[in-house]
């Protein structure tokens, strides 16, 4: 969060999973304004923290709470999209895939993160970004490595993220091998 904004917005604790609410955060964007492209004109779209569903430390009762209000984000008419972030150093946990299934189920644009990029080795990093885009079955401008410590990749995301927001064609969120959706109601 700090890193796409430039600046800190965000509280970071030594122990992730530490997010219990819906943080909101207005970030800027700039665009060209008018026939000439003269000036630039100040915009801003709004980034939606959520609490992890994955590492966070707590009770049953609060998972429920996390993927409620999770749930209920993604209903949203005006939302554009999910920035998705995965650890590129870990495999895709079950509550991963139960994520993936939900999104494609609302058939909701995603863009994958992988963060901490930087604790791979170059070659590492590449494979893994490979066999991420594989399982996920993640189109390759779906997936961009990062790492806020060295900055890496952060320019790609912010660009990718003007694409999320911009429209576009609505992209299939796929799904890794082996997950289904469920059968619809009707």
């Amino acid at each position: 969060m700090n890193a796409l904004a430039g600046r800190r917005i965000a509280k970071i604790s030594g122990t992730p999973g530490k997010t219990r609410l819906l943080n909101v955060f207005e970030m800027p964007v700039a665009g060209p304004v008018g026939a000439q492209h003269a000036a630039p004109r100040r915009g801003a779209y709004y980034l939606l923290d959520l609490p992890g569903y994955g590492y966070a430390r707590a009770s049953q009762a609060d998972r429920r709470g996390f993927r409620q209000l999770i749930t209920h984000t993604l209903a949203r008419p005006r939302l554009a999209g999910v920035l998705w972030l995965l650890d590129s150093r870990r495999e895709p946990s079950a509550e991963d895939r139960a994520m993936q299934q939900l999104f494609a189920g609302r058939e909701t644009r995603v863009l994958a993160a992988l963060t901490k990029s930087d604790k791979l080795s170059r070659g590492e990093r590449l494979t893994r970004e490979r066999d991420l885009r594989e399982i996920l079955a993640l189109d390759a401008d779906q997936l961009v490595a990062t790492s806020a410590q060295q900055n890496e990749g952060i320019a790609e995301l912010r660009e990718a993220i003007g694409g999320l927001i911009g429209g576009g064609p609505l992209r299939d969120p796929g799904l890794a091998p082996g997950v289904t959706l469920p059968p619809d109601p009707d």
